[in-house]
């Protein structure tokens, strides 16, 4: 049997909900079966050709220009794995661009679905960069790759049937791993997970529970981060989780907090205050670091532990056994099909946005008449 590369305890203190758990079982191999399912698995083909990537791992920094989706799986990934990395990644993801990202010798990666993103576009044009770019857009009639063509550039096809928050297995993540330095194919292990009994198990039961918490008016998921590193992992996770439940006055509102930093903030709150609130301990476990630093945060970790099992808090753990590419790749693979079965348990569609594209087009329509 494949062998997980993480730990993971369900929630606490919540009854399950065998009926959602039931009827996600009768149907989750159809809510599978799709074209973006299928890109988490080592079958899919990504459109990187070793002959044309080799010229552009000769670089030393890169300039990934992209938002959302486009940007934040990969910024989770350099971060995760910045010790290992020798190479310079900086992120354009927002209006904020600045001297420092005009670099000699950057390779600038801009990257967005639909080729259109104001922001992005923006972005690249304020670089006025007419060489070393490699675009990642749909193939249509778009912005971004006119300005490609224009410039002579390589394009690479962002699929239509990927979003951009489930794009991080895809070419939109796993190129700039590949350019980091790192193995894509051992990201990539649906396939084997959904084979592994305890994998399937705990994904069903954990979105029964995440319901039942849902009916008792919890509906603020804290990710208690104890890895530093992991930071960006779980700004990938709020968008996930944001954009994919928060729909028809329903949805979960994701908090990350950094421990045991907020210990001495916000826990307080989180013991005494409202209680709306369900957790997830998050944790890398570093069998190699055994000194005195390490063992007050396993500390701190284990008595918070007990404390909220004391005060009956509901909460779920998952700890990483490793920092490589397989756990990464095991963690993304969960918190994409969680986000996706608690949308159809929901009875939400966990692929759209309909509400955040209405600002879109009220953006376009005030610049178009200023």
């Amino acid at each position: 049997m494949y062998k997980l590369n993480f730990n993971f305890k369900k929630f606490t203190y919540t009854k399950r909900n065998k009926t959602i758990e039931k009827k996600l079982k009768k149907k989750i191999y159809s809510y599978f079966d799709q074209k973006l399912i299928k890109s988490f698995s080592k079958n899919y083909k990504l459109s990187l050709e070793e002959n044309k990537l080799y010229k552009y791992k000769k670089f030393k920094n890169y300039n990934i220009i992209g938002m959302g989706g486009s940007s934040l799986g990969a910024k989770a990934i350099y971060n995760f794995f910045k010790n290992k990395v020798k190479k310079n990644f900086s992120f354009i993801d927002n209006i904020n661009l600045n001297e420092n990202y005009k670099k000699k010798e950057t390779l600038n990666i801009i990257i967005s679905k639909s080729g259109n993103t104001i922001e992005t576009v923006a972005n690249f044009k304020k670089l006025k960069s007419k060489k070393n770019n490699l675009f990642i857009c749909e193939n249509s009639n778009n912005t971004l790759r006119t300005l490609a063509q224009k410039l002579k550039s390589e394009i690479i096809n962002h699929k239509n049937y990927i979003g951009g928050r489930y794009s991080v297995l895809s070419e939109v993540g796993m190129l700039p791993a590949t350019l980091m330095g790192l193995d894509a194919r051992k990201f990539k292990h649906f396939d084997n997970l959904i084979q592994n009994k305890f994998f399937f198990n705990s994904l069903i039961e954990n979105v029964g529970l995440t319901i039942s918490l849902i009916k008792k008016k919890k509906f603020n998921s804290v990710i208690l981060n104890y890895d530093e590193s992991s930071e960006d992992l779980f700004k990938w996770y709020q968008q996930l989780i944001a954009e994919s439940l928060g729909k028809k006055s329903r949805g979960i509102f994701p908090i990350v907090s950094n421990l045991p930093r907020d210990n001495h903030s916000l826990m307080q709150l989180y013991l005494d205050g409202p209680k709306k609130n369900f957790f997830t301990f998050f944790d890398v476990l570093d069998f190699s670091k055994k000194n005195s630093l390490a063992k007050i945060k396993l500390a701190q970790k284990k008595a918070t532990q007990i404390v909220f099992k004391k005060k009956k808090i509901p909460f779920r753990c998952f700890d990483l056994l490793s920092r490589s590419e397989k756990s990464l790749g095991e963690i993304f693979t969960f918190f994409m099909l969680e986000s996706i079965l608690l949308g159809k348990a929901l009875n939400l569609n966990p692929f759209d946005q309909p509400s955040v594209e209405l600002i879109k087009i009220e953006t376009n329509k005030i610049i178009k008449h200023s």
